[in-house]
């Protein structure tokens, strides 16, 4: 409950509601044996059909108030169930959006969506079942157990021994049953990174047609999946049996000395009627907390996972006295800049990088695969922060302004081309909210995308659906361009962006920065030296390491890896 309260305190009142119904409720129904023992042991012993007909009517009365009170303890805490796990949730996923790509990456995107779906449903049930079952149960026992001591303590004697046997036995299968439902929760994100990847890659699936190898590989984890939930749940389910087992030898032994004291006259019929009725009453209870017990060791291994995400913490975030004023850049330098992913990790991805860029230039990289390109565009924006050295935005190291300032002066074009669900125009708008549907248009002629853009039947509310998936590699990343360059960014990045469109787009592209991106710091990733010999500075990383830095003509003259892939592309070209 320390866990859940935080996050239903906006329904306090619900919560309140719940607990003084189910109290409220179990003492009506409580009351009721007693009410019908008088009934049969006054009553009818003696015809008073008056006594029966009064005591009758005030059964009914506070059935019809249980009843009542049963509805309002189910409506308030379905109510706060809900609202708690709407809260926990929303909590979740804001949490996540803080993430660094360092957090994230200790999660899978899967194991993401299963926590804060999956995982915060069977809190929700739990919670519910708590505010509906747990709740009741001890108020039923304490009451109960009071009422049969009332009627006969040495019968009493015979539940006080039941009870314990009970309890021991809810503790074994717990103890047991817990690291299963961890596994069985694991599986569930194994399952969802299988079913993800698949969906997302299910062009590629068919094209190689390998439909028959991930049906075999989806069929192998759904029954792992099988397997570990039926290792749960056997364990899980004998409570049950045993807990009947129990309820029915206690039910007969109380029967037995019951009877046997009614014979010897020392105890009224209707009395023992209203005993055993109690007595089921308190091993229903035991049941029906044995039954949420179970439900609350499964809801255990959700609750460390969701609270594995909630402790997680955020390692870039923006210092107390950060500089919230708007940018405007003049100098961008990375000063003796080495960064590694893992702090323990012997090598470093990048190693000791220098260089400047001043307000309105281009800035190329480019080096072999692997050699750490994205990597060091990312820490500009602080995805991740650099290991070692500094990096200045105006002689002032990015660590020192604030995060959302910081993020908000950069376009940033990933590798990735990542669209979302929605029209062209919002998405464009992602890179500024309020911008004016000619905004879009004069950045969409900037970024060559207009003209598809006009060739599609809905023109800009063209709804691109998941991913983009109803348009081309070209002309997502054209669109991602223009999303970026909407933001009139004081830093555009330019991750392998123009890989998939043809030369004179792509010039075309470059070119409408001279003029629209004028007095931005242009920062390009390209494989291809055509897209980047008109740069004022071209980096070569070689192995995380900068090889050298100069004009195209420079390097030329200069630098053999340059001069090697400047050769090896330009016999490509000649060979088509």
């Amino acid at each position: 409950m320390k866990f859940f309260y935080p996050y239903c305190k906006k329904y306090s009142k619900y919560l309140l509601i719940a607990i003084i119904s189910v109290t409220l409720s179990v003492v009506c129904e409580m009351l009721q044996p007693t009410l019908m023992s008088n009934v049969v042991d006054i009553g009818i012993a003696n015809l008073n059909f008056k006594y029966i007909i009064v005591y009758g009517l005030l059964m009914t009365f506070l059935a019809l108030i249980a009843i009542c009170l049963g509805i309002g303890n189910i409506y308030s805490s379905a109510k706060a169930s809900q609202g708690f796990a709407s809260e926990l949730r929303k909590d979740l996923f804001s949490h996540i959006q803080e993430f660094s790509f360092s957090n994230i990456d200790k999660f899978s995107v899967s194991s993401l969506i299963t926590r804060i779906t999956n995982d915060i449903n069977t809190l929700q049930m739990t919670f519910l079942m708590i505010l509906r079952m747990l709740l009741r149960a001890p108020v039923t026992l304490i009451f109960t157990f009071i009422m049969i001591t009332i009627i006969d303590s040495q019968l009493a004697l015979i539940v006080a021994v039941a009870i314990p046997i009970f309890v021991l036995i809810i503790c074994f299968v717990a103890s047991v049953a817990m690291p299963r439902f961890l596994k069985m929760q694991s599986m569930i994100d194994k399952m969802n990174v299988t079913v993800q990847e698949e969906l997302i890659n299910i062009r590629l699936i068919k094209s190689f047609v390998r439909e028959d190898f991930e049906k075999e590989k989806f069929d192998k984890v759904a029954d792992e999946l099988k397997q570990k939930t039926i290792s749960a749940f056997n364990i899980a389910i004998i409570i049950m049996p045993t807990m009947i087992l129990l309820l029915n030898m206690t039910t007969l032994t109380v029967w037995w000395f019951g009877g046997n004291k009614f014979i010897a006259g020392n105890l009224e019929i209707g009395k023992l009627v209203a005993f055993i009725t109690y007595v089921f009453n308190i091993l229903f209870s035991v049941m029906m907390l044995s039954f949420v017990f179970l439900l609350i060791v499964r809801s255990k291994a959700s609750l460390q996972r969701v609270q594995e995400v909630l402790n997680e913490k955020i390692d870039i975030v923006s210092s107390e006295n950060s500089k919230k004023d708007k940018i405007n850049i003049e100098t961008l330098e990375f000063k003796n800049v080495s960064f590694k992913y893992d702090k323990d990790a012997q090598e470093f991805a990048l190693k000791n990088i220098n260089f400047t860029a001043k307000k309105g230039e281009i800035i190329a990289i480019i080096g072999a695969t692997s050699s750490a390109k994205t990597t060091l565009v990312q820490l500009i924006p602080r995805f991740f922060n650099a290991t070692e050295g500094e990096i200045l935005i105006n002689d002032t190291n990015i660590n020192d302004y604030d995060l959302e300032t910081l993020r908000n002066s950069i376009g940033f074009v990933m590798q990735k081309n990542i669209l979302f669900s929605g029209t062209i125009e919002e998405n464009i708008k992602w890179g500024k909210p309020a911008a004016s549907k000619q905004e879009i248009i004069n950045v969409c002629k900037a970024a060559q995308a207009h003209d598809f853009i006009m060739s599609l039947p809905d023109k800009y509310q063209t709804n691109l659906g998941q991913m983009g998936v109803n348009i081309s590699g070209g002309q997502k990343q054209r669109l991602c361009i223009a999303r970026a360059m909407i933001k009139q960014p004081e830093i555009l990045i330019l991750d392998d962006s123009t890989s998939a469109v043809d030369s004179t787009t792509e010039s075309n592209i470059y070119k409408s920065f001279h003029s629209d991106l004028k007095d931005s710091i242009k920062i390009i990733i390209a494989q291809r030296i055509s897209s980047i010999k008109d740069a004022d500075k071209i980096i070569i990383l070689d192995n995380g390491q900068i090889s050298a830095i100069g004009t195209h003509d420079e390097l030329l003259s200069s630098n053999q890896i340059y001069k090697d892939i400047y050769q090896s592309q330009n016999r490509s070209i000649k060979a088509n």
